[in-house]
């Protein structure tokens, strides 16, 4: 099973996809970050997120997708950026027929460094020894691989306990 994930941004957007085996061993694929920023407009960064996460599904084929859920910033407008960009990210994945699952930035902490409250240091250490990556990683892209970590081990749990999703997540 291969899965792409992703952490949406209005200057970069974290893009990572692992392959998960049939005994769960995650095996690192791809990782990079897409910088938008240089762009001439807005919308011409929107375009780009799309195009450029079009050509690497094509390229890599993943099956499933996680994408970080949006939380609401102080800034008003930098959170509507961010949603806009999340959404061109979002239709380049469905455009491809791909089931998109969304995860809380606590959740993909708690995933991968088991505490919500971690910081991005914490979570690039340990997508690097997670995937056996040598070397530092792009704060982006470590958190998209950590996305993609996150939604192989939560698709796994709800496997082995047999429920749906909507009935993992508890109600605020």
């Amino acid at each position: 099973m291969r899965i792409i994930g992703i952490d949406p941004g209005s200057q970069r957007t974290g893009v990572g996809i692992i392959d998960v085996g049939m005994t769960g061993k995650l095996t690192h694929v791809f990782h990079g970050a897409l910088a938008v920023a240089a762009e001439a407009s807005f919308p011409l960064r929107l375009k780009r997120i799309f195009d450029e996460l079009c050509d690497i599904i094509a390229t890599h084929q993943p099956v499933e997708c996680g994408i970080e859920r949006v939380f609401m910033a102080r800034n008003p407008d930098s959170a509507l950026k961010l949603g806009q960009a999340r959404g061109a990210a979002i239709c380049a994945v469905v455009s491809r027929g791909i089931v998109v699952h969304e995860y809380a930035a606590t959740e993909v902490k708690q995933a991968v460094v088991g505490s919500g409250r971690s910081d991005k240091t914490q979570v690039q250490h340990m997508i690097g020894i997670l995937l056996g990556l040598q070397g530092p990683l792009q704060a982006d892209a470590a958190d998209a691989l950590a996305i993609a970590v996150t939604h192989a081990h939560t698709r796994a749990s709800l496997a082995r306990v047999g429920i749906p999703r909507s009935a993992w997540r508890r109600r605020r």
